[in-house]
């Protein structure tokens, strides 16, 4: 794919490269970064799924620029700048963050547009600042755009469903995965042909997601630097533990 951010990708020296003097799987620790898309005809060069519009994406090295369902990003939430209160206790209580930037073609140069940051982290900051009534203010309407997102008939059933499958899940987590994947527009698992369908394996998709970024050290290593491939393979034992647990006693089910 190219774009504005490939071609500065290409100008820049990799954090791979001899130049940079990094490990290979590692970049600079702050140093995430997501982009809105400046081309319609843009897709994501690892599912291929449109980028068009004004999505975000991340630039992945040799993996080309990826949606933040592939770059493993889209748990995070979209903070718009304007509270620097907000901000900075939201970047400063999330493991994971990235920064969003857009070309500006009048100015030559990449603006920051917001934050990405984990929605407990934001939620922890709304709570530092609940005292500001815009804070308040935002809360209620980040609230009802989360309800307007949501399909509660598709949601109790895909919930159920993680429940079928994994009945060692702790208490009220199935109903927080499903809410998380069944969001409309998102271009999430929950949304796909399978998820409305039930099939077990892209309720399965859904569930390993969450597991990993709630019950591993998965942010963690990615916050720190460490490519995404090479933190998937630090934390599958324990990943395979957390499901492994969670589904005892699910066997034979589909």
């Amino acid at each position: 794919m190219t774009s504005r951010g490939g071609e500065r990708r290409r100008r820049a020296p990799s954090s791979s490269s001899p130049e940079s003097g990094a490990s290979p799987t590692r970049r600079p620790p702050g140093d995430l970064k997501v982009f809105v898309s400046s081309r319609d005809d843009s897709t994501c060069d690892e599912c291929h799924d449109d980028l068009g519009g004004g999505r975000l994406l991340l630039l992945a090295g040799d993996r080309g620029a990826l949606c933040l369902a592939c770059a493993d990003l889209d748990h995070l939430v979209f903070l718009a700048p304007g509270d620097a209160a907000l901000t900075r206790r939201a970047r400063a209580g999330s493991r994971l963050s990235a920064v969003v930037l857009r070309w500006s073609r009048a100015r030559k140069r990449y603006e920051r547009q917001g934050l990405l940051v984990e929605e407990a982290a934001l939620a922890r900051a709304e709570e530092a600042c609940l005292a500001d009534g815009e804070a308040r203010a935002r809360r209620r309407a980040r609230e009802a755009e989360r309800r307007a997102e949501v399909d509660e008939v598709h949601v109790e059933a895909f919930a159920r469903r993680i429940r079928e499958l994994f009945p060692g899940c702790p208490e009220g987590r199935e109903r927080l995965i499903a809410q998380h994947a069944c969001r409309r527009h998102s271009g999430r698992v929950g949304r796909s042909a399978g998820a409305k369908e039930l099939r077990g394996d892209a309720v399965r998709l859904a569930v390993h997601a969450h597991a990993r970024h709630a019950e591993t050290r998965y942010d963690e290593l990615l916050a720190s630097g460490v490519d995404r491939d090479a933190a998937r393979a630090e934390i599958a034992d324990a990943l395979a533990a957390v499901l492994g647990a969670w589904s005892a006693g699910a066997e034979g089910r589909s």
